[in-house]
């Protein structure tokens, strides 16, 4: 009876055959109202019901009163989290520990209903609960987010944050600049019931945004950067491995991948964050979806160790003045969720008292006294003192549910810039007085409705880190797909450059003959933007530009410890320069590093 209701229902909507047959068989709609996802390590379907709708496994549609149930079969721990959901929704929002095991909920009001996991918030698995009276599946006449926005279902944010779960959650929808095919991205070819009343799913979604997209040619930079730029091609997949993930790197003069780390040996699990010692010699990065710090070394890509540091290492970075590593388990709910180790990671010291857990993208200060971190699940921000072992302040950076996520410091600590993902915000935090001197509304130049863009926006703001001289910000931006550069004199948004799907790390690196390059990776992408923030010196980044752009996936000669298997040079998150320029650590530098830098860049705030 169950599917019955809903075939009539489709027929009478004039839905595609090919859809029509996936309905008919069972395949779509949730057998018995029940639907189950697993979450996995595995890119794309994360949230994996187990079934394709369109080449998605992350969607199940259903009726009222449905149970959804979570199960785990990934190496880390996550929550289920209610992002979205119809407004004024019962058991609504919907939110659990970090954990392994299974939870389930029921939803009894129909409309679209996203779940993620806070911990890594591009993990999606959505449900639509559609009432079988009413033309077209229900979305809602309202959708609400867990910080607290309500928009219709028919406005742009509504559509821009459905399209982007498309996206994310279907590798054949991610931009491949290794084909010369435009970039496509397929949705259900479906008719649903919003705010306004029925529309076709994909004529929205192309109208509103395009498809077909013919991909512009990669362009290497005229002026060569100094070293080498490592990126983590997280959601990259070799061959004698099960879980996904490699580290790119980069030549910097060819802009040539030159390397490819998989690190079958260990099974390493999606690589995420990247640092190094203070002789560039090796390279530290954490395994996101795992427990372990790998070190491997730089020049061969040969593992040295692999060691435990707890629930879902997010980032490391290294004092200036001891080269110890301080790793942030970002799935540890312990306020001393921080892990201190040795150099060269030979033996865990201690955990860090941070007074919060779940830190995600901290930040080091140049005189290594300071560590700052943003506490994903508790909407503040911690300030740490290493020379007295002492917190110093903890401090309301964003809305309870605005997931501050990284990151941003002076090169002279004054200050530190807090990106609120959920918020679409910065805040700033004067490092002497412990206080908010700031708040940056990222999307105050963006009608939610209309979609209207009358200057510079970033929605769901991650990697932003200031420039080794202090003059600006770069912050990569997911939902908005741009990169926004802020002057950190003034402390405004200066400037929007455009980004890939999925816009998400940012390191800078020195270019050679002076200046700084910014390096953006994108999740949903294949390549690496090189950005110029501040093209003729001048101190003013309101001029900055793209200056390049070059490949992630393989060529001829690349060197590879396993071969690759699929998502070529896809999931760039993490980036790491080779030499690390930023004030503190390239007063350090070997000579052979430090000779290939100006004065300037030497010494970068002299």
């Amino acid at each position: 009876m169950f599917n019955k209701i809903f075939l009539k229902k489709i027929i009478s909507l004039g839905v595609c055959s090919s859809t029509l047959l996936m309905l008919s068989t069972g395949s779509v709609f949730a057998r018995d109202n029940e639907v189950r996802f697993e979450l996995t390590d595995n890119p794309g379907s994360w949230f994996d019901t187990g079934k394709s709708i369109a080449g998605n496994r992350s969607i199940a549609v259903a009726t009222p009163g449905v149970r959804v149930k979570f199960s785990g079969n990934s190496n880390t721990v996550h929550t289920r989290t209610s992002v979205i959901y119809p407004t004024g929704a019962a058991n609504m929002p919907f939110n659990t520990e970090p954990r392994k095991g299974g939870d389930d909920v029921t939803l009894t009001t129909p409309g679209l209903y996203v779940f993620t996991c806070s911990i890594h918030p591009y993990m999606f698995g959505a449900v639509i609960v559609d009432d079988p009276k009413t033309a077209g599946l229900d979305l809602g006449s309202s959708i609400s987010l867990i910080n607290g926005i309500t928009i219709p279902s028919s406005s742009d944010l509504a559509t821009r944050l459905l399209r982007t779960f498309f996206i994310a959650t279907n590798p054949a929808n991610w931009q491949d600049y290794a084909s010369n095919k435009p970039w496509h991205v397929t949705y259900p070819n479906v008719d649903v019931r919003v705010d306004i009343g029925v529309v076709n799913l994909p004529d929205v979604l192309n109208t509103r945004y395009g498809n077909d997209i013919t991909l512009s040619g990669l362009k290497k930079p005229k002026t060569p950067a100094v070293g080498e730029i490592w990126v983590a091609t997280q959601f990259e997949t070799t061959r004698n491995k099960e879980k996904p993930g490699t580290v790119s790197a980069i030549d910097g003069s060819s802009w040539q991948v030159t390397r490819k780390v998989a690190l079958p040996s260990i099974d390493m699990n999606n690589p995420h964050n990247m640092w190094t010692d203070k002789n560039q010699r090796v390279i530290y990065v954490t395994q996101w979806f795992d427990s372990k710090l790998t070190v491997y070394d730089r020049k061969t890509g040969k593992l040295i160790r692999n060691v435990s540091v707890g629930e879902s290492p997010a980032h490391v970075m290294t004092l200036t003045d001891s080269d110890r590593l301080h790793v942030t388990n970002n799935g540890d709910t312990r306020t001393d969720s921080v892990m201190e180790l040795a150099p060269l990671a030979t033996q865990v010291l201690r955990r860090v008292d941070i007074g919060r857990g779940n830190a995600h993208a901290h930040w080091m200060s140049h005189d290594g006294k300071t560590m700052v971190t943003p506490n994903v699940f508790s909407g503040d921000s911690t300030q740490y003192n290493f020379h007295t072992d002492a917190v110093e302040a903890i401090l309301s950076v964003s809305s309870p549910f605005g997931h501050p996520l990284a990151i941003g410091m002076m090169p002279d600590a004054s200050k530190y810039y807090v990106a609120n993902l959920l918020d679409s915000t910065m805040t700033v935090v004067n490092m002497d007085t412990h206080k908010v001197t700031k708040r940056i509304n990222l999307i105050k130049n963006y009608d939610p409705i209309a979609g209207a863009i009358t200057g510079p926006v970033g929605a769901l703001p991650i990697q932003t880190p200031v420039s080794p001289d202090g003059t600006n910000m770069v912050t990569a931006n997911m939902l908005s797909g741009t990169i926004t550069i802020i002057n950190t004199n003034t402390d405004k948004v200066v400037a929007m450059l455009p980004c890939d799907p999925g816009c998400h790390g940012v390191q800078y690196g020195a270019k050679q003959g002076g200046g700084y390059y910014a390096y953006v990776s994108s999740k949903f992408s294949n390549r690496l933007l090189i950005v110029d923030p501040d093209p003729n010196n001048d101190g003013d980044p309101s001029d900055a530009k793209i200056a390049g752009t070059v490949a992630l996936f393989a060529a001829g000669t690349t060197q590879k410890d396993d071969a690759i298997k699929g998502n070529p040079g896809m999931g760039g998150q993490g980036i790491l320069p080779i030499p690390v320029v930023y004030n503190g650590w390239v007063q350090n530098l070997p000579a052979a590093w430090s000779n290939q830098l100006t004065p300037a860049q030497r010494n970068p705030i002299d």
